[in-house]
């Protein structure tokens, strides 16, 4: 298990092995949740970078027959 330390500046490092794991360089912006008790980072990601990522997701939206 990777840990991290908390510096007097309230800063943490990204260990290494993550920040190649999730493609993490330098830069880059992260979205910070606090979620029960823990802390989540999740990288922001552009509308562009987003698309297509589930394949075979039905996008057709059944209308009412008064919304065509």
């Amino acid at each position: 298990m990777l840990s991290v330390t908390v510096s007097p500046k309230f800063q943490v490092v990204i260990p290494q092995a993550v920040r190649e794991q999730l493609h993490i360089e330098a830069g880059r912006k992260l979205q910070v949740i606090a979620y029960d008790n823990r802390i989540e980072l999740l990288p922001i990601e552009t509308p562009q970078t987003l698309r297509g990522f589930l394949p075979g997701l039905d996008t057709r939206i059944r209308r009412e027959a008064d919304r065509t």
